[in-house]
């Protein structure tokens, strides 16, 4: 692999009214040309907060920062709909019989805590026929999406005076925050939207952690977080100098004690460290030889 002269992930506090294409551009401009750099999931343009990007070696790693749970803080308006569910698109006031009271807005919530079937936006970066949704939806087609399976870990409700709401969600993969602003309008028979949207927290990475997208390239460099914090969520394995050699060299490798991330008959990711917290690799565990084989090889940079 070619060595590079930085490697690590970053946490950029994303501003509003910018893509996070925009963004990762931005921090382009801190590293030298030829930097690999990704980010690790999108947010908004109206969305604010953590955006997790990779540097350099930690963009083989993306995938595992993209896996984790997610925090939000949202600002909800009842009484409206958008056409994309938040305040960017054209927003319309919705009849409303009843203002909904707190118990019943608590309720409503709550009925959203768990694995739940959520559908995503119309204007959003779900693929439909291979294409993206919003794409369609710009172009005035009829937008058709599939629910999906996320899981919601609770909802705290921060103030409620109507029409306003300001909610915390925390979260798993691939839950739109939108949709659940829309799908609580709906069930309050209200109408909502969002009207402001922060990320907080995406695993380990806060905002305390981030980077203000208007500071300089020493100030970026110099924030850098280690590669190890990408595989955080993942059940953590030590190796000895044997097994670190071979799975360093791309080999499968005896475990010393019993495996302690798997289960007979399954196979999960796990993270493979020295004794001295060094990430060698991320590895699977196959149960029929009883060895842990290297998935993602992170040679020393």
């Amino acid at each position: 692999m070619k060595s590079q002269a930085f490697h690590g992930l970053l946490v950029l506090d994303k501003p509003g009214g910018i893509t996070s294409r925009t963004a990762v551009n931005r921090v382009q401009q801190w590293f030298p040309s030829g930097t690999r750099i990704g980010h690790t999931g999108t947010l908004d343009p109206l969305a604010t907060g953590v955006l997790v990007v990779c540097i350099g070696t930690a963009t083989r790693l993306a995938e595992y920062v993209q896996d984790m749970s997610k925090t939000y803080r949202a600002g909800l308006r009842l009484g409206a709909r958008s056409d994309t569910d938040d305040a960017d698109g054209c927003v319309t006031p919705a009849e409303i019989e009843q203002i909904p009271d707190l118990g019943q807005v608590t309720a409503s919530l709550q009925s959203f805590v768990g694995e739940i079937d959520q559908v995503p936006p119309n204007y959003s970066a779900a693929r439909v026929t291979g294409q993206r949704a919003y794409a369609l939806a710009r172009r005035g087609q009829t937008v058709t999406l599939q629910a999906r399976k996320i899981t919601i870990y609770g909802i705290d409700i921060l103030s409620y005076e109507f029409p306003q709401l300001e909610i915390e969600v925390r979260c798993g993969k691939g839950t739109y925050i939108r949709s659940l602003a829309r799908d609580l309008g709906d069930k309050l028979v209200c109408g909502a939207l969002i009207e402001t949207l922060r990320r907080t927290r995406v695993g380990p990475f806060k905002t305390d952690d981030a980077v203000a997208y208007d500071a300089d390239a020493a100030n970026a460099q110099g924030r850098l977080l280690p590669l190890a914090m990408a595989v955080a969520e993942l059940p953590r394995i030590v190796v000895d100098s044997k097994a670190a050699s071979d799975l360093g060299h791309g080999r499968a490798a005896a475990l010393g004690g019993p495996c302690d991330f798997t289960s007979p008959g399954q196979i999960r990711a796990g993270a493979a460290f020295t004794s001295g917290g060094e990430l060698v690799a991320v590895v699977s565990w196959d149960q029929s030889r009883q060895v842990l084989v290297p998935e993602k090889v992170l040679l020393p940079c």
